[in-house]
């Protein structure tokens, strides 16, 4: 239990915050500028998003479809995603700006909302040359400290899926919050 708690402890303090030790990528031993390349076009977008991230009540999901629009910037070094969904909710608009740092190998992924104009806390990972990527920060909550994880799957050529989940406990359990799921056009 001391080791855990040490580990919780140095997780909320580091920044950017580390992978789960169980969990890291291993992003030293190769390059990873490309990661993203696949995800380069134009995209069907179908997203599902968790109304009440934890809360505790019975999970109440939104769902909106629309446009992925992912272009390159910097010589593949940085790529900007420009979404914009809409459904019964109403609309979720913004871009993500996706920068590869070559000295730690690893990739930011920051996120920006046009409905309040606010730039979330960015996430820091890599892939694992078998289309899986990692990516893992801190933010806040409704007032409290979290960790998020968010995973991108490369499932075919054709279609990328992407997963965020917050956790409250140092990253011991997750609870899903986003959930998309991107078709080539």
């Amino acid at each position: 239990m001391f080791s855990l708690t040490v580990f919780s402890l140095a997780l909320a303090l580091a920044l950017p915050a580390p992978a789960p030790a169980a969990q890291t990528v291993d992003t030293a031993a190769r390059n990873g500028q490309h990661d993203f390349d696949f995800e380069i076009g134009t995209w069907t977008t179908r997203v599902r998003v968790l109304r009440n991230p934890l809360s505790g009540e019975s999970p109440n999901w939104a769902e909106y479809e629309g446009t992925s629009v992912v272009r390159p910037l910097l010589d593949g070094r940085a790529n900007f995603v420009e979404l914009s969904v809409a459904g019964a909710s109403g609309k979720i608009e913004g871009g993500s700006l996706r920068l590869y740092n070559p000295q730690t190998r690893q990739w930011s992924l920051n996120f920006a909302s046009l409905r309040d104009g606010m730039l979330t806390a960015p996430v820091y990972g890599g892939f694992d040359g078998k289309g899986r990527g990692l990516f893992y920060g801190q933010d806040v909550q409704a007032g409290r400290a979290i960790l998020v994880r968010f995973i991108v799957t490369q499932v075919s050529p054709r279609e990328a899926r992407f997963d965020q989940a917050y956790s409250t406990d140092g990253g011991i359990t997750w609870e899903t919050n986003w959930i998309a799921v991107d078709t080539l056009r």
